[in-house]
């Protein structure tokens, strides 16, 4: 289905098998796969600030005020790719499609300055390449088990009980009922006893440009005895992750690569920590690329049979921020 580096899972899984702790960074494709074991780190040029491991010493002081303008397609071309997404979900193809754009922006801030003074569950600045300040976590495993916490909705957090309306709302809920649904599903091919532990949990994210409510669930299991202690394998059979890329996935996939026409590269890959024992990995999604002397922001979200063209337009152009104040 994926034409995946099957190499580098296997060094993935030799080194947590030997208890070695290493970075890793997979791409969407899962073609492009990077281990950096403790000590190489610092030398690759990569800035890591995740919860429970972080190799940023100190923040650098942000003097300037901010400059930020995003330049998104028109609405007309986005609906190119809407269009083609719905009729798939109308043939019956899929019935949950995570569609997602590339927005040309312009700031004042380098990638470095956006990682040193962004907010985030887990933040990556890598090279001159690329910067992420993602708020969601794909899987952890704490001493044999096996958590993951989708998240699918979101809403401006300055509308009236903003909270209320995006836990009712039909389209949101349904959406969020099936990315669990699958993960859930997806758990149970390395886990057994998976269940819900908490459902449509709302988290507040705080940005520049305005707040936001998420909604995410928490969902666990035990690994089976052949995936203990084998990120690599682990990971071959969870990816691309559920939640930036829908269901079923196999064709999904397929409706995603003609819809969107542009290659999201790293951006809704994951990248993770395992630090000899326990692992902690996320969803590279609020990304931002260089791309010669341009940057790009990454976004999308996702599209069911009740979406509306406007609501998807404004929230692709509502996830265009850095979450700076």
């Amino acid at each position: 289905m994926f034409s995946m580096n099957h190499q580098k899972f296997m060094e993935m899984d030799e080194l947590s098998l030997q208890k070695v702790p290493y970075f890793f960074i997979i791409d969407f494709l899962g073609e492009n796969v990077e281990i950096f074991k403790e000590n190489e780190i610092k030398k690759s040029g990569l800035l890591i600030d995740f919860q429970n491991f972080s190799n940023v010493k100190s923040t650098s002081e942000l003097n300037k005020k901010i400059e930020w303008r995003s330049f998104p397609e028109t609405q007309e071309s986005f609906e190119k790719g809407f269009n083609e997404v719905q009729k798939n979900i109308r043939f019956g193809n899929s019935y949950l499609v995570n569609y997602t754009r590339k927005t040309k922006i312009e700031t004042n801030l380098t990638l470095e300055e956006i990682f040193y003074n962004s907010t985030a569950k887990y933040k990556v600045f890598y090279k001159d390449f690329f910067v992420f300040f993602s708020p969601e976590t794909f899987v952890k495993i704490i001493d044999g088990k096996i958590l993951t916490y989708p998240m699918k909705g979101t809403i401006d957090a300055s509308l009236d009980n903003a909270a209320e309306i995006l836990k009712n709302d039909k389209k949101e809920k349904a959406e969020h009922y099936t990315v669990v649904d699958l993960l859930r599903n997806d758990l149970s091919m390395v886990a057994d006893d998976v269940k819900v532990d908490k459902f449509q949990h709302i988290d507040f994210i705080k940005t520049q440009q305005k707040d936001l409510f998420a909604m995410s669930s928490e969902i666990s299991g035990f690994l089976q005895p052949e995936f203990d202690g084998k990120v690599g394998s682990i990971m071959k059979k969870l990816l691309p992750a559920g939640s930036i890329l829908g269901a079923p996935k196999p064709k999904t996939l397929e409706i995603i690569l003609n819809a969107e026409g542009y290659e999201r590269g790293y951006y809704t890959g994951v990248c993770g920590w395992f630090d000899g024992k326990n692992l902690d990995s996320c969803v590279m999604i609020r990304f931002i690329e260089k791309e010669g002397e341009h940057l790009y922001f990454k976004s999308g979200g996702g599209i069911t049979h009740m979406s509306k063209l406007e609501d998807e337009y404004q929230e692709m152009k509502n996830k265009i921020y850095v979450p700076i104040y």
